[in-house]
């Protein structure tokens, strides 16, 4: 079977699953990952033959995406900020509207860069700390998450990429255990915010699938993450301190409120598609 005919054979596969754009989309992304040379596409050269490994794995792989499994757990890698991350159901998986999040931070660095601390909280599969610390190297850079199988792929993903960052199982709703944590110069967090009266309007490929711990919240409470982080601030951050966050598309004016009453001053950025998804607070 060459590229061609597996590219052909993957868009019919899928096209009543997920429609044609989308069905081509999946297929490229597949004969890239399958393909020898993964730093050329599979496109430049289609006439070859699928590799004998891929035209086996390939009928599993399609079988999983028709029950809608997302396509970073069925190949088992996710790619953020240029990086290669294992993913699997321990996370969720890394958004490039993560990836924005990141580059504000680095962004806002002076260089010749000293040694700065930071604190990510909900970790997932380290995308976060891992990317800061690869792209800050003198930065000290910790990690924490309440999900032990969370930790164990993050610590996975930071052997892999190569980097030395301080992971911590600690409940970030549990007060008492914040005096395991050191003060830090930045706080960042995508934390869970999607209210889980929500659950029945997301895509099964959410919901069936990622670690709904990572991302819901209670219906009356959907600023609890962020009211935390915000106390948390006061006592943990160093003079000069900050905290970026992710934020619920809609979610910006209410956030903060909460952190401008809290005592911080606010910055709101947009993301790509221009909706309201990043603040940055400072005291």
């Amino acid at each position: 079977m060459t590229l061609q005919d597996a590219g052909a054979w993957i868009i019919q596969r899928l096209t009543p699953v997920f429609g044609e754009d989308e069905a081509r989309a999946i297929s490229r992304w597949l004969l890239d990952y399958f393909s020898s040379d993964r730093k050329t596409p599979a496109s430049l050269y289609r006439n070859r033959d699928l590799p004998q490994e891929a035209e086996a794995l390939l009928p599993g792989y399609l079988a999983r995406l028709e029950q809608h499994e997302p396509l970073q757990y069925v190949l088992g890698e996710a790619w953020f900020c240029g990086l290669r991350f294992t993913a699997d159901k321990r996370a969720l998986i890394p958004r490039p509207e993560t990836e924005e999040l990141v580059e504000w931070i680095i962004s806002e660095q002076k260089f010749p860069l000293s040694n700065r601390s930071v604190l990510d909280i909900g970790t997932g599969t380290g995308c976060i700390p891992i990317t800061l610390k690869r792209r800050l190297q003198p930065f000290t850079v910790t990690g924490v998450d309440i999900s032990k199988d969370a930790l164990d792929l993050a610590r996975h993903n930071a052997h892999q990429l190569g980097v030395e960052v301080n992971f911590q199982q600690i409940d970030m709703l549990d007060e008492r255990q914040w005096s395991l944590l050191l003060p830090v110069d930045i706080v960042v967090s995508n934390p869970p915010y999607i209210p889980a009266a929500e659950i029945s309007n997301m895509n099964v490929e959410v919901t069936g699938f990622e670690p709904h711990l990572a991302l819901f919240v209670p219906d009356n409470d959907p600023l609890l993450f962020y009211r935390k982080i915000a106390q948390l601030g006061l006592r943990l951050l160093k003079p000069q301190g900050e905290i970026y966050l992710e934020l619920h598309h809609d979610g910006a004016a209410e956030t903060t409120k909460l952190f401008r009453e809290a005592g911080y001053e606010t910055l709101i950025r947009p993301d790509m598609q221009g909706k309201e998804r990043m603040l940055k607070a400072w005291k």
